[in-house]
């Protein structure tokens, strides 16, 4: 490039971008274009050449056709010849495309041609500008994206935001590296690109095929026939296949990074059940690592090396507790464990090593058990023959000498041989007994041509130490069982077989398409081994003796492996095969299980867990490993293979039946984000494939399956109790978001029946916020609600904001104080929800409104206003949402809109948390359907009030009855079900008193006094520029009290003989107008007066030392210029009284006596 030109491409065409059009349309004669940057092909007529670049600038193939000049004739086709899109992240980029984006190198674009074919339609400059669109994608990103960021894209000038980038610049993000993209992705490590036979099928398989195929299959197919063994195979396979239907599902919804089950169902489930899930599921990989080893010595000293048992051969029939051949296992199990240990602390690529041989060998194993059952039908007197003595399967070491054979069996199996009589009877039995059984030598692996399929379709269920199920064993001569076996015994011995199916999931990282290869790969890998169970329980069912298979140790054969005789060519291809399988499997579950322990401890949501999350400088987790291997070795000390597979079922299961809840969960739900790309799924499947994992947990041990459910709940409840917040959108959130829906609609929008009414609170704060202040009125309101929880109600608390609505600062500190009320809430145990509403100066009346009608989801929405009563006097504020100003707009909102109303008078004596003991007083003077009664109920369930008794007040008058009005009340609390005693206080009518004549005068003038004030302010004006226009009346009357008082103070000095006298004149004058202004008062008011003051008196008489008193709160106005006299009646009413709760109803919540 010249050195006249050093501009980038993204700033060349920021600054021709917007020329192009224009120059297009004139002709585009003086337009500069890269030489080689578009021809036109056309046959007769050729268009118009176009100017060669004279600068060297390069530009963009779409800024070549933007700016070509229309051709003179036009063309049908226009043909672009363009790269495909740019690479993904982190591959190496093409020549040219490095040119445009980087700049360091001086490639010419691709051709653009335009092609003149059937020349009767042509192309113009719209439709040139149009098909630019099929150009490729680096060309129109550098055309839209190289604008200047002040000028903005004027293509979509209409759309642009700062908060919102283009569709087109978040493509870019995503598609095209830059120079440090590319950096990086350099260092980073090459995916493997795995397919569905290298990435899930094989690995799945040889997870899958382990050591319980070999070692117990044939053992589960003697004991339970081959009918019951199908079906044994039937449930287990059913299970994993429902499971991997479910498994396809989830996985294709979306990536599964690393975790593989734990991430699936921490993000479907959410947090809680994700991480108690997640540790079980790694308990399983941690304790299948144990039974895998203690299988893997188990095949190591009963049939490769058995003279490596300490104590003899003689100790391996010790299979106790603590047995001899228990500890072997445990011993030689640990030396393995280390070993394990070491290969995998030296990093992942040493097990992966070991992954093909593994393999290998489980497949040539189980070749050579279809071959050894043809060969067995082919050549039947091949077969191993063993030695019966009547129904019972004798040890060969009782009869067969050291140095012989096991093919001299039936040689030795006779009365002559006395090493047999021996050890079979003592000379006090053998004449009475011995003749009467018969000894024969049997062939063992008569082949498929034999009687044997028909002999082994039923079970022969035996108990422990037991030679047949009637027959007790001889324990030193006669094969027997170490346990009591039975279908679900066997259920649970061969579960772990099957498991294994979450290894496609796990490697999605390394899949080159992880929505085909996982389902394709898992399932086909399910449907394989299943065949595999099933063809093999078959070969051992049709080609070997039934007595033989259930000869679990190999005692009849010379402590060989029953399957391994079985094998062709040689036994030792399966002994040899199934010992590395199991080493195998072992290292991968053990390889495994601490990359699934760090991927729980990086989520961070238990705290405990965090050094998990460390890794070594190869990326290896070597606390994880080390816990692990902890684990692993308390399981290896359970000892039998049997005892610790168990272990292993409940684990996997928990695992298996929560990924098919996931799965039946959101396809009943039905979410927005529910898109698997594997189709052929169904809730029904679901949930009887997770059924059926409870069903096999339950039946096989129910013990095991009720501490495997505590362990997951208990680490539910801790990671909700002090777990980390995780939003995750899970589909617990969904459930219940579908829940409350569901719930909602199913609600009428309608007055509830009295049965099912209980208080739904909407608590309305007007305080002013501040970080540094706390009211301890808001808290102890919310206390307040918190103790009325036993109504199950709903509760909406909402704080009103001065501020502007549109204002994002104003929006920000609402949300900043609905946290904060959020979190007061959780303080105070108050469940419900916090809102905010911010407000103009203006709009406080109309908001609380407007809350009250709107606030509330169809029938779910607050029925009762709990507010405190205000603490500054009236007109200590001028503003509008002064909190007298919005108190009175409260009580009078929540009248007109028919709600209850809850008003706490002296809100900050109210406890929070000290017991109380003493009386709770409800004064029922009007009957409002027991709405008082009811909360004074509902307040004694909480632990604060529950020490106080429930006292009913009735006020009778004169003319009632009292001792039927308290029999009659005495009566009806009875019904109602709540204790409480019972008074009747009568208030007589006597003559007025002089104090509520006082009152009331007071009452009036301070209302007159308010009026005044008001009429004062709304006819005051401002000054403006210094002058003023009018002066305030308040103004003029405050200046001529001054001057008065000023000549009243002249006047004292020259008159101080006559004061007395006018002093009195004074008095006098002033009784005179009190008088006259007592008989001008309004009736109705002295009344209303007359009755708080007497009410007042009569409270203050029998609740003076009462812990809290529950008052009928008398009706307000209907008009809001009374308002202000109703307020004044309720603090004569209330004066002196240490709590006070003023309860109104609306009469609809009416508390019944029925059940």
């Amino acid at each position: 490039m010249p050195e006249s030109d050093d501009r980038t491409v993204a700033e060349t065409v920021a600054g021709d971008a917007t020329a192009a059009p224009a120059e297009a349309v004139n002709g585009g004669a003086d337009r500069p274009v890269p030489e080689g940057i578009a021809r036109v092909l056309d046959g007769e007529d050729n268009v118009p050449p176009i100017p060669r670049v004279s600068s060297g600038r390069r530009i963009s193939s779409v800024e070549a056709v933007r700016g070509a000049p229309p051709p003179t004739k036009k063309a049908s086709v226009v043909v672009f010849e363009t790269p495909d899109s740019p690479p993904a992240m982190g591959r190496r980029q093409s020549s040219w495309w490095r040119s445009l984006v980087m700049d360091d190198e001086k490639v010419i674009p691709p051709e653009i041609i335009v092609s003149p074919e059937n020349a009767a339609n042509g192309i113009g400059l719209e439709e040139r500008n149009r098909n630019v669109s099929t150009a490729s994608m680096g060309d129109r990103e550098l055309f839209s994206w190289g604008g200047s960021g002040k000028e903005g894209n004027h293509n979509l000038a209409l759309f642009e935001e700062p908060s919102m980038p283009f569709f087109s610049s978040y493509l870019k993000a995503h598609v095209t590296p830059g120079p440090n993209e590319r950096a990086q992705s350099e260092n980073q490590k090459k995916k493997a690109d795995l397919g569905v036979m290298l990435g899930v099928y094989l690995p799945t398989i040889q997870h899958i095929l382990g050591v319980t195929m070999f070692i117990r299959l044939f053992w589960v197919v003697g004991i339970a026939g081959l009918g019951q063994t199908f079906l044994l195979l039937l449930l287990c396979c059913l299970c994993t296949f429902l499971t991997c239907i479910s498994i396809s599902a989830v996985a294709t919804n979306g990536v599964v990074e690393s975790g593989g089950a734990y991430f699936m169902i921490s993000r479907n489930l959410g947090p809680e059940f994700g991480t108690a899930v997640g540790l079980l599921f790694y308990l399983a990989n941690t304790v299948a690592t144990s039974m895998y080893l203690v299988g893997g010595v188990e095949i190591l000293l009963l049939y490769i090396f058995p003279s490596l048992t300490i104590g003899g051969i003689e100790a391996q029939q010790d299979t106790g507790t603590f047995g001899m051949m228990t500890n072997n296992l445990r011993f030689y199990s640990t030396l393995l464990l280390l070993l394990e240990f070491v290969i995998v602390a030296m990093g992942v690529k040493f097990v992966q090593m070991l992954a093909p041989v593994s393999l290998v060998c489980v497949i040539c194993s189980i070749l050579a058990c279809y071959a050894g059952g043809i060969e067995k039908t082919l050549n039947p007197d091949i077969g191993q023959k063993v030695c019966m003595y009547g129904p019972k399967l004798l040890q060969s070491k009782i009869f067969l000498p050291s140095n012989a054979s096991m093919d001299d069996v039936c040689t030795y199996c006779s009365i002559s041989n006395e090493l047999l009589m021996l050890n079979l009877c003592d000379n006090s039995t053998c004449s009475q007994s011995f003749f009467s059984q018969s000894l024969k030598c049997i062939n063992g692996f008569p082949g498929f041509k034999s009687d044997a399929l028909v002999d082994n379709i039923g079970p022969q269920y035996v108990g422990k130490f037991f030679a047949t199920p009637t027959e007790e064993a001889n324990l030193s001569t006669d094969v027997f069982q170490d346990v009591k076996t039975s279908f679900w015994v066997l259920l649970a011995i061969y579960f772990p077989a099957v498991t294994g199916i979450f290894t496609g999931a796990n490697m999605s990282g390394d899949l080159k398409n992880p929505q085909k290869s996982i389902p394709t790969g898992t399932i086909a890998a399910t449907l394989t081994t299943s065949f595999i169970y099933f063809s093999l329980a078959f070969v051992f069912g049709a080609a070997i003796d039934g007595n033989v298979l259930r000869d679990k140790n190999g005692q009849s054969v010379g402590g060989n492996m029953i399957v391994a005789l079985l094998a062709w060519p040689s036994p030792w291809v399966l002994l040899i095969g199934s010992f590395l399988s199991t080493f195998g499997a072992a290292l991968q579950c053990l390889c495994s299980a601490p990359r699934l322990l760090q991927s729980i401890a990086k989520d961070e949501v238990i705290p405990f867990l965090s050094p998990f999350k460390k890794v070594t400088q190869n990326n290896e987790p070597f606390l994880g490993l080390v816990i692990t291997t902890i684990i692993a070795e308390l399981a290896i000390l359970m000892g039998a293979m049997d005892n610790i597979a168990a272990v292993v079922d409940f684990f996997f299961l928990m695992c298996y039946a929560f990924v098919n809840l996931i799965c039946a969960l959101h396809s009943l739900l039905g979410a927005p984000n529910w898109r698997p790309r594997f189709k052929y799924y169904h809730w029904f499947l679901s949930l009887l494939g997770a059924s059926l994992c409870f069903f096999i947990m339950f039946s096989t041990h129910w013990d095991y399956a009720l501490i495997s459910c505590a362990l997951c709940l208990l680490i539910y409840k801790y990671v909700e109790w002090k777990g980390a917040k995780k939003e995750w959108g899970d589909g617990i959130r969904g459930l219940a978001l579908t829940t409350a829906q569901y719930s909602l609609m199913k609600i009428e929008d309608k007055e509830p029946h009295p049965k099912n009414w209980r208080p739904q609170l909407l608590l309305i704060l007007s305080m002013p916020w501040a970080k540094e202040l706390v009211d301890v009125r808001y808290l102890n309101l919310l206390n307040l609600a918190s103790q009325l929880k036993a109504g199950k109600g709903l509760s909406v608390v909402t704080s009103f904001i001065r501020g502007n609505p549109t204002s994002a600062d104003d929006r920000k500190r609402a949300e900043q104080i609905k946290s904060r009320m959020d979190f007061d809430m959780n303080q105070c145990r108050l469940r419900g929800f916090a809102k905010t509403l911010v407000h103009d100066e203006t709009q406080i009346h109309g908001s609380i409104a407007t809350l009250i009608q709107s606030v509330g989801l169809g029938g779910l929405k607050p029925n009762t206003m709990l507010i405190s009563w205000p603490v500054h006097e009236r007109g200590a504020s001028e503003a509008s949402d002064s909190e007298y100003s919005t108190f009175t707009d409260k009580l009078h909102a929540a009248c007109a809109m028919d709600m209850c109303l809850l008003v706490a008078k002296g809100i900050i004596d109210f406890p929070s948390v000290f017991k109380l003991q003493g009386f709770i007083d409800v004064y029922w003077i009007v009957q409002d359907g027991g709405l008082c009664l009811l909360i004074a109920y509902l307040l004694k369930q909480h632990k604060v009030w529950r020490g106080c008794k429930l006292r009913i007040i009735a006020i009778a008058q004169e003319s009632d009855n009292n001792l039927k009005m308290q029999q009659e009340l005495q009566q009806y609390v009875y019904q109602l079900r709540i204790d409480a005693k019972i008074l009747i206080v009568e208030l007589a009518d006597p003559e007025i008193s002089k104090n509520a004549f006082e009152r009331t005068l007071l009452m009036e003038e301070r209302t007159m006094v308010m009026k005044q004030m008001q009429d004062v302010r709304s006819n005051t004006l401002s000054v403006v520029n210094g002058n003023a226009k009018r002066i305030s009346p308040l103004v003029l009357a405050e200046q001529r009290e001054r001057e008065q008082k000023k000549s009243e103070e002249d006047e004292k000095k020259e008159e101080v003989d006559d004061d007395s006298k006018e002093e009195r004149h004074e008095e006098e004058k002033k009784e005179k107008t009190k008088k006259e202004k007592l008989r001008a008062l309004d009736r109705s008011k002295v009344h209303k007066m007359h009755t708080a003051v007497r009410l007042n008196e009569l409270i203050i008489e029998h609740s003076l030392n009462s812990q809290l008193v529950l008052l009928n709160l008398p009706k307000p106005p209907r008009g809001r210029e009374n308002l202000d006299d109703y307020v004044h009646y309720l603090e004569v009413l209330s004066d002196n009284i240490n709590r006070v709760l003023f309860v109104r109803g609306t009469g609809k919540e009416v508390i019944t006596t029925h059940s």
